[in-house]
């Protein structure tokens, strides 16, 4: 019982997190996501991150929301765009972009840890195992 309510709380919060960023993406915080597109993205900067901020409220709405037949497909499918995403993050390291107070290379590189931590709680949170 408690294990579930922890779960359902962490997912939640996950799909909220996503949501809130999402939103940053089509909003106020558009121009700093840009500093994460790599240069290599057949798209313009701003379509990038307008295109991803819609999956980013998908995905966290169908994390909020999902009924519990289908959270772990969800999870799945949260852990896989943390994966995708990850090279945007590297990119942003590697060409020294700031944006999000990412504004020296101790911090851009301490964020690439971070990842992963975002890829075990979209599979831990909606794993089956109680």
């Amino acid at each position: 019982m408690k294990t579930s309510l922890i779960k359902n709380t962490t997912r939640i919060l996950l799909g909220t997190g996503l949501v809130f960023a999402g939103i940053g993406h089509l909003t106020f915080a558009r121009k700093p996501f840009q500093a994460q597109v790599p240069d290599w993205v057949p798209l313009k900067k701003d379509d990038t991150v307008v295109y991803s901020g819609f999956v980013e409220i998908a995905m966290g709405t169908s994390l909020i929301f999902a009924p519990v037949k289908y959270q772990k497909f969800v999870g799945l499918a949260a852990a896989s765009l943390f994966v995708a995403v990850f090279p945007g993050n590297v990119s942003q390291y590697l060409n020294k972009r700031s944006a999000f107070g990412l504004n020296t290379d101790q911090k851009r590189f301490a964020r690439l840890f971070f990842q992963p931590i975002l890829v075990f709680w979209a599979l831990a949170s909606t794993s089956k195992k109680t």
